[in-house]
């Protein structure tokens, strides 16, 4: 089983910064990449962010510029910094595999205030 523990979350004001950890254990050969997603009250889950085990990157266009995904020389945490907040960046963030794994961690709150 895969265990996923997000952290970094807070509270900032827009056009400030912050960067979110997931510290990332378990059977994970079964994704390609590991990324980021977020939930807005009211709204879906989406895609913000990926890196895949060779180092590729891809970005939900909303975010590009502003946020980068990176992880450790020990391949067990994944990184999320974020520039240049905007109230819609507001939400639950979470991490998980492409493709996604089954389980879910908590989450961390971001809220941009505006």
């Amino acid at each position: 089983q895969v265990r996923l523990v997000e952290s970094g979350g807070g509270l900032v004001q827009a056009g400030g910064s912050l960067t979110l950890s997931c510290a990332v254990s378990g059977r994970t050969f079964s994704s390609y990449a590991i990324g980021w997603f977020r939930q807005a009250p009211g709204k879906e889950r989406e895609f913000v962010a990926a890196i895949g085990w060779s180092g590729t990157t891809r970005y939900v266009d909303s975010v590009k510029g502003r946020f980068t995904i990176s992880r450790d020389n020990f391949q067990n945490t994944v990184y999320l910094q974020m520039n240049s907040l905007k109230a819609e960046d507001t939400g639950v963030y979470y991490c998980n595999g492409v493709p996604r794994w089954s389980s879910w961690g908590q989450g961390t709150q971001v809220t941009v205030s505006s």
